[in-house]
């Protein structure tokens, strides 16, 4: 795991983040509304001219795949510290939107739902 992949896990330690309705084995005690984080990023005009040289002969865009991994990593960085203002512990039904604002840029924007949650105690097995 890279020192980027382990600053991001440490970051949402104490932020559940699914694409689920519901997080299973939990109870809601307040559900705070949407929240969203969004990002309008551009790759510098040597990516671009890169990127068209591949566009002709085929293959991955790997500086726009970074310029969309960068994009989704702040713009959900930007949703998790709102949801945290409002005292969530976890963000619910999250989703992503693109969308191209001009040749090189994109403009990413994610939501979900905050809300503050506890783990549900099993209920204890008679044998």
């Amino acid at each position: 795991m890279s020192n980027d992949s382990q600053t991001k896990q440490q970051t949402y330690r104490d932020m559940i983040l699914t694409n689920l309705e519901t997080i299973p084995n939990h109870t809601i005690l307040n559900h705070f509304g949407m929240v969203s984080g969004s990002v309008v990023r551009a790759k510098h005009i040597g990516t671009d001219f890169l990127a068209g040289i591949k566009n002709i002969v085929g293959g991955e865009l790997v500086g726009y795949t970074k310029l969309m991994e960068e994009s989704r990593a702040q713009a959900v960085d930007r949703m998790v510290q709102q949801s945290r203002h409002l005292g969530a512990n976890a963000i619910t039904n999250i989703r992503f939107a693109t969308s191209s604002i001009t040749a090189g840029a994109v403009d990413l924007y994610v939501y979900g739902t905050a809300l503050r949650v506890e783990k549900t105690v099993a209920p204890s097995s008679y044998s």
